[in-house]
């Protein structure tokens, strides 16, 4: 597990590593410097071989259908809601981190 403090630093991390190196970003919505959605989209664009494959799961306090829609629309894989239900959390984990 490898945190990032704001969504800038999100982008460089996964920039940064190998690919394959991360199974599953969580992203939080609302972050300093650049917030969730933009840097999932910055993910997305990456020239890299798994940036359009990494499974990013949002993580959002607001749980309306535009929240979860725009969470999509950024090109993350599904939407959880905080607090954290940590039975839901464990099965996306296990939809999306399967080797």
């Amino acid at each position: 597990v490898k945190k990032a403090w704001n969504g800038q630093e999100a982008v460089d991390r996964f920039k940064n590593s190998e690919p394959g190196e991360y199974d599953v970003i969580l992203m939080d919505i609302m972050m300093p410097v650049l917030n969730g959605l933009d840097a999932a989209r910055k993910i997305r664009r990456l020239d890299r071989e798994d940036a359009e494959t990494i499974p990013i799961i949002a993580m959002s306090a607001n749980a309306f259908s535009e929240d979860i829609a725009s969470s999509l629309e950024a090109g993350m894989n599904a939407h959880i809601s905080k607090p954290i239900n940590t039975e839901k959390l464990i099965k996306m984990l296990n939809q999306y981190c399967r080797r």
